[in-house]
């Protein structure tokens, strides 16, 4: 079997590397880390800042049902209240109709 041909071309850069790469890869390998770092960092904050966001939106959302609920208490309350007073009234009426009709018994 015999080999393929090889551009001479492609057989001097594998046998004599370019001095240029072996001085810059370190400073490239560098630049590249610093680069993912400052993208984590970045990601980082986007995701607190996406975080509080949501918080301040079921802060939100937790004080408009305090609210609503402060509100339909009330409500129930004087409800209740004006029940309790209108229950009294006719406890009241049913009280003096009974002192009425005993009393017309015992005439």
């Amino acid at each position: 079997m015999s080999k393929p041909p090889v551009d001479p071309k492609v057989a001097v850069v594998v046998i004599h590397p370019d001095p240029h790469q072996a001085v810059e890869a370190p400073a490239e390998s560098a630049g590249n880390l610093y680069q993912d770092i400052e993208h984590g960092s970045g990601t980082l904050f986007e995701n607190a800042v996406a975080a509080q966001q949501q918080q301040d939106t079921l802060l939100q959302a937790a004080i408009n049902q305090g609210v609503m609920q402060i509100y339909s208490i009330d409500t129930t309350a004087a409800a209740g209240a004006g029940e309790k007073v209108a229950q009294t009234g006719v406890a009241d009426n049913l009280t003096d109709l009974l002192k009425v009709v005993e009393g017309l018994h015992k005439d």
